[in-house]
């Protein structure tokens, strides 16, 4: 991993993993208003901490002194963790991480955080989201290969109708199938190791769940 890499810290859920560790060394770190709480358990400092901190206590406030804050209005256009990403980006990222962009209290935050990976993958953007239990993977046209244990069980999620999907490594493979909006055909499948994922068309979001076994 190189420092093109960035993690932006969310106020989602985040279980601290060997897993997640290993995703974020050599990680460079924003954090996005209450997402700063996940800084202390990674034993990591951000270089900025933007939002309009509503979601942020003061004792959290008091706890990292020296870390730059850019504040934001709470009437705004944009989320505090749109807001990291375009200062990411401004900074050089390559490839971004949403740590604790998975679960919470708000639905809503959760299917943006989504359409937002989509569209920053679309942009040429390496993308994961992750909760540490949980972790998301934006699918476009092309190729892409997770490295999952085996056993452990991943969904994909159309965001439209998607052609020719190919799914090897797994124990359910497809070979050029078509998925119609809104199937299940493609939900609880489960890794036999890496999975190689292939699209000829469509958007789709694998989700996977690395410790989770319950389908072996």
């Amino acid at each position: 991993m190189t420092t093109s890499t960035f993690t932006i810290l969310l106020g989602g859920d985040l279980a601290i993993t060997d897993r997640l560790r290993a995703e974020l060394a050599g990680s460079r770190f924003i954090a996005a208003d209450s997402g700063m709480k996940h800084a202390e358990e990674l034993g990591v400092t951000p270089e900025l901490w933007v939002g309009d901190f509503d979601s942020t206590d003061a004792a959290l406030t008091a706890r990292w002194p020296d870390v730059q804050r850019q504040p934001y209005p709470s009437a705004k256009n944009e989320t505090d963790g749109e807001i990291a990403t375009a200062e990411a980006i401004s900074r050089g990222a390559e490839r971004l991480i949403f740590a604790g962009a998975i679960g919470g209290e708000r639905s809503d935050h959760l299917l943006q955080h989504f359409v937002h990976a989509m569209s920053l993958a679309e942009r040429g953007l390496d993308i994961l989201l992750t909760s540490g239990e949980e972790e998301a993977v934006p699918l476009l046209p092309g190729k892409k290969v997770l490295d999952l244990p085996k056993d452990s069980l991943f969904s994909i999620i159309g965001f439209s109708a998607l052609e020719g999907l190919d799914i090897t490594g797994a124990r359910y493979p497809l070979k050029q199938f078509g998925l119609p909006f809104g199937s299940s055909r493609t939900v609880s499948n489960v890794a036999e190791g890496p999975v190689e994922f292939s699209l000829f068309a469509g958007r789709a979001i694998i989700i996977a769940r690395p410790r989770d076994f319950s389908g072996a």
